[in-house]
Parts: C-alpha cells; structure tokens; sequence
C-alpha cells in the first residue's frame, strides 16, 4: 500500500522525532527523518503538496510522556498514518538519572496507545524500534535494559497490527561500514545520514506492502 496524496501522517516520539522542530510552528518538521520522508513524499506527488505531514515528538518523552498528550497530538489531527518511535529514553533515564522504566508497564502503556488508537480510528500503525550505536564503554551496558525493551516493542507493534521498521537493525548495519559516531554522534541522535538511513527505511517498510513486523 502506498502513501496517498490526500493521507494525514503524524509522526509521534522523543527527540529522535523532534529534531529541532519548531513547536510554535505547527508546520516545522524538525531536520530529521521526518522532515526527510516528507521532502521524498512530496517530491513523488505529481501535482499540489502531497499527504499532510505532522511532527509531534517533543525532546526527552518517554512513553508515558506520550501517554498524556495522545489525543491531542495524535488522534485530533485525525491522521491516517501514526508512526511512534519511543524507548531510548526510557533505557536512558536508567542510567543516567536512576529513572527506572519497567519493562511489563512500558509494554502495556505502549500497547494501550497502539490498541486505542486502532479502536478510534481506521489508520495504519508504525513503529519504530529504538537503537543504539554505543560510541563509549558505558553505554554498551545499555543493551541489558535496551534489548528487552525492544522486544516488548516489537510484542506491542504485532499486537495491534503495526508495521514495523526496525531501526534497531538498519543502524547496526550501517555501522559495519562506518563508524558508529558517524551514524549517531552520541550513540543516540542520528547524524544527517543517519535520519536519511531512518527515513529510507520507513519509506521501504510503510510505502509499499512489503514490511512485516516479525522480521
């Protein structure tokens, strides 16, 4: 199934997502992977602006950050398209704040959303797998609460019917021929090419029929 001119999007997430969007700007995208898959998408259309696109990550969320702001930032604009991309921050809280995000009640608050959101509207579902490229010693230490994590993504997303794009594995990928640092400087936010290898994916896995969330 491909994106249709007259389709809605909203995207949804942490700062991944947000990407220096301005927020007094309903219009402003960021400079990352949304605003890349925007820029394709309208570029593909044949004549007038192409689907409407909808940037609503906000810096540092976690998924029940998300959670408070749902109907407002998701259902509202009536989309027909929902991409989330949570749960770095809620391995990354652990560790730098001591702010434990357990794994059984990240799981049921991401699967509440999926699921309600469904109920509410006729849209298609995307998630997107949280990653890391470790680029010191002290984040490899990460993936004991990270890998679990995403799991439990990937239980919510085949749950309620989502696609999947695992970024997760596109970025591992990409940094067996480049250095992680090149990828993500910090191990997290992705460089430009980064949000370029994120959009590619979504692009890959959501504009066409192909995508299963079990690979």
């Amino acid at each position: 199934m491909h994106i249709k001119n007259d389709d809605t999007l909203v995207f949804i997430g942490d700062s991944i997502t947000d990407a220096g969007r301005d927020r007094a700007d309903s219009a402003s995208l960021g400079g990352g992977y949304v605003h890349e898959i925007a820029q394709t998408l309208r570029d593909r259309a044949d004549d007038g602006p192409g689907p409407r696109v909808i940037n609503t990550g906000i810096n540092g969320n976690r998924v029940y950050d998300l959670e408070s702001r749902w109907t407002t930032d998701v259902i509202d604009h009536r989309p027909t398209v929902v991409t989330v991309k949570i749960g770095i921050n809620d391995t990354w809280r652990r560790y730098d704040q001591g702010l434990p995000s357990p794994l059984d009640v990240f799981e049921e608050c991401l699967d509440r959303l999926l699921a309600g959101t469904a109920r509410e509207l006729s849209a298609r579902l995307v998630v997107i797998t949280p990653f890391l490229l470790p680029v010191g010693p002290d984040q490899e230490s990460w993936f004991e609460d990270l890998s679990p994590r995403t799991d439990a993504v990937l239980r919510a997303a085949v749950n309620n019917g989502a696609q999947v794009v695992r970024a997760d594995l596109v970025m591992i990928r990409a940094a067996q021929d480049r250095e992680p640092a090149e990828l993500a400087p910090d191990g997290v936010h992705p460089s430009r090419l980064g949000h370029r290898l994120l959009a590619d994916a979504w692009l890959a896995a959501v504009d066409s029929a192909a995508a299963d969330p079990r690979r």
